[in-house]
Order: C-alpha cells, then structure tokens, then sequence
C-alpha cells in the first residue's frame, strides 16, 4: 500500500487555529486509490519541529510527503518551489525563540527543490477549481525549515515531497488586526488538499514528468 504523510502545525503567534493542521487531522486515516493517509502535528517550534518530523519519517515510511503550513495574506494554494538554509524568525516561535540568520542544517545545500510535480500540481489543481500557484519561497520561518529538512532527510530516497501555504481561515481572518486578509472555509482547504493527494498519487502511478508551463513571476 502506499503511504502518504501530510504533516501540519500546531497553531502560533497567539492565534486558536492553524488551516495546515485542521485540514491534515481532517485527512487523516483517508483512503485514496488504495493509498492511505497519516496526519502528523508538528510543533512551531524550531528545536522541537525537526526531530517531531524525523520521528513521523521513520514510524509511517512515506512514499508521498505533502508538508502544510498557514500563510497569512496568501490567497490560493501556494505550491513551493525551494526551501533555502536559513532561519531568520520575524517573530518568536512558540517556545519563544527567534533564531536570525541561522542554517537549518550547517554546511548543509543553499537550498532544495521540491520533489513535486509542482506545476501539474497546480494545473490540477485550477483545472478542478481550486486556485493555486507556484510560489519562490517558503519564507523564513518554522515551515521553510521544516521544507528544507523535509527534503534533506529524504534526498535521494526517492520519496515525493514538499511543502503547500495555505491561507487563513475565515474565524482567523475575522480576528485578524488592520486590513482584512485572504480567507478559505476549512471545508474548502480540505477539499483542495485531497484533490492535490489524488493528483499526486495519479501522477506517480503513471511515472509522468512535471507538466512544462510557466510558473514565474514578475518581480
């Protein structure tokens, strides 16, 4: 059987909810084409997300890894493209740390890219009615490191891995102080996140390469 892990985090930044584990804990236990998928929380906590994360690669032995994380101000379905080697907290994490400038793996790659099918990921995705993109960073918080160390553990292992933002949800957004943010239902997030495991799972099935269309941006 093949085995997915879909990997969210535990709310941060004072807030009640995080959309990356309300729809992971809603996969959980699914079952799509015959594959089964696991849920796992991971702490927003720089010392602690890395071994939470190591330990769920090694108890579930994944063939698919999608990575969520909540992304105020992102409109869609934001698919990362690279994970780079760096801590540089905006805010404190939950244990109260703020590492600045600091590699997630010392003397580890600049960087790594997405082992994804990102941009059939995305067209999927739209051709399905769900909005989304190819997004150039993950930033520098706890999800970008959780990307990073996400695809060194699993570099040349022939695991399908990666990372997808996710926007608020409306009771965050309602919360939320200054000018109002992007919000998705839950329900709707959930419903995204399971068509982009269907479309994965169908694109690993039959061994395609990543669809050739332009996932650029501007500036």
């Amino acid at each position: 059987m093949v085995r997915i892990l879909v990997t969210g985090f535990e709310p941060f930044g004072g807030q009640s909810l995080n959309p990356s584990w309300e729809v992971a804990r809603a996969l959980n236990g699914l079952l799509l084409q015959g594959a089964q998928v696991v849920a796992v929380q991971l702490p927003c906590v720089f010392a602690q997300a890395l071994p939470a994360l190591q330990q769920a690669l090694a108890q579930h032995r994944p063939d698919i890894v999608l990575a969520l994380g909540q992304a105020e101000g992102r409109c869609d379905f934001s698919v990362e493209r690279v994970a780079i080697n760096v801590m540089d907290a905006r805010i404190p994490d939950n244990a109260g740390a703020q590492p600045i400038d600091v590699p997630v793996v010392s003397g580890g790659p600049a960087a790594y890219f997405s082992t994804l099918p990102i941009k059939s990921l995305v067209a999927g995705l739209r051709a399905a009615g769900f909005p989304a993109s190819v997004s150039q960073t993950a930033g520098t918080f706890v999800c970008n490191q959780v990307f990073y160390a996400l695809q060194h553990m699993l570099d040349g292992h022939g695991v399908h891995s990666g990372f997808v933002h996710l926007p608020l949800l409306p009771e965050q957004a309602a919360q939320w102080k200054g000018p109002t943010l992007p919000s998705w239902p839950a329900s709707l997030q959930i419903a995204g996140v399971a068509q982009a495991l269907d479309l994965l799972l169908a694109h690993r099935q039959l061994g395609l390469a990543d669809a050739t269309i332009s996932g650029g941006t501007l500036n």
